[in-house]
């Protein structure tokens, strides 16, 4: 007999086994953290990861006007850092690591020296 013919205690916890498999999974999976803090009046660093404590080198960073323009296209280097010259127009940050993990931070929201 199967199961569904025949629910039993040993069925159940099959199922219930199986329910908390795909929970973990969804349990391992890990956000994107992205932060930016100006150096001086003119310089600003971003440093982006991931919730799990992983970096993300050679993730994509740009700085975006908010006419939409890519001001400064980049891309994160392998200390999972870049490094930019403020613009002197308003704009702000797209970390970009792939569908379901973007981070957007608004020029108001970087922390001054």
């Amino acid at each position: 007999m199967t199961c569904s013919q025949r629910p039993s205690r040993l069925c159940l916890k099959v199922a219930l086994l199986v329910l908390c498999a795909g929970f973990s999974a969804s349990a391992l999976a890990h956000n994107p953290m992205c932060e930016c803090k100006a150096i001086d009046a003119e310089q600003i660093k971003c440093t982006g990861g991931f919730s799990d404590g992983s970096g993300a080198p050679g993730v994509t960073l740009d700085v975006i006007g908010y006419d939409e323009t890519i001001l400064v296209p980049g891309k994160l280097g392998a200390d999972s850092t870049l490094t930019f010259k403020k613009p002197g127009s308003e704009f702000y940050v797209l970390f970009d690591a792939g569908p379901g993990h973007v981070v957007e931070i608004d020029q108001a929201d970087i922390e001054a020296p």
